[in-house]
């Protein structure tokens, strides 16, 4: 599992002030835990995180990498809200056995295990690459990028995205490509027949396709264009067939 930091956003403005920012419902996350995620004003991919309610506080679970850019982005929305912004020491844990007390199972899939957060790492050696593979689980930073839109990363079906909660950043993009498009492209599942790996493009009939993305084993998660992805098509030197 890659590197994580927890952020800490209380003051007595913490709720309402994520809620008009982000894609779920934040109330829904008082003494639970929620996936979510920010977006630019056009809609597009920012970062994806947990939210967990705590009694003073709200805990957001982020890739270390994408950390940096998310404070900042939540600073320059702060404004005169009664909101203060800082980086703890808690470490997050993950896995998928039994679950320790205090943990909290991942609100994305119930395959995904439980999340953890304290002073000392707790995870297992689930692998991960290949359950998400599995169950079509996007990551930040590789099927989750700048040019991500959410709903193509399966975003409601990973109760990511809450559409009775009122505006957030990208509401517009994201509502319009629910109510009045059908997705043209989108996160799938691929069999693999033969060498590929992440970053590979897709043909199909000689036309590009898609995007290959995490692999694990005879089966990656790809990025395809769906008209197209029909039949087999090609990677490096691998042959995929579409399972989902």
């Amino acid at each position: 599992m890659p590197e994580r930091t927890v952020l800490s956003v209380s003051g007595d403005d913490r709720v309402s002030f994520l809620q008009g920012l982000v894609t779920n419902d934040v109330t829904n996350a008082d003494g639970a835990i929620i996936y979510t995620a920010l977006l630019t004003p056009q809609g597009k991919f920012i970062a994806d995180f947990f939210v967990i309610g705590e009694e003073d506080r709200l805990l957001i679970d982020v890739a270390t990498s994408h950390a940096q850019a998310l404070g900042q982005r939540l600073m320059m929305y702060r404004l005169r809200a009664a909101v203060t912004i800082e980086q703890t020491d808690l470490i997050v844990s993950t896995g998928t056995g039994e679950m320790p007390k205090d943990a909290m199972a991942d609100p994305r899939h119930e395959a995904m295990g439980w999340r953890a957060y304290g002073q000392t790492d707790i995870s297992d050696d689930t692998d991960w690459d290949r359950l998400r593979v599995e169950n079509l689980i996007p990551q930040t930073g590789i099927e989750l990028t700048q040019d991500t839109y959410v709903l193509e990363a399966r975003f409601e079906a990973l109760h990511g995205v809450d559409f009775k909660k009122g505006c957030f950043v990208g509401q517009e993009i994201v509502a319009r490509m629910k109510h009045k498009t059908t997705l043209k492209k989108g996160l799938a599942q691929v069999a693999v027949h033969g060498n590929a790996k992440s970053g590979d493009a897709i043909t199909c009939n000689g036309k590009p396709t898609g995007t290959l993305h995490t692999v694990a084993g005879d089966k990656a998660l790809a990025f395809l264009r769906f008209d197209r992805a029909e039949g087999e098509m090609q990677a490096g030197e691998a042959t995929l067939t579409r399972l989902t």
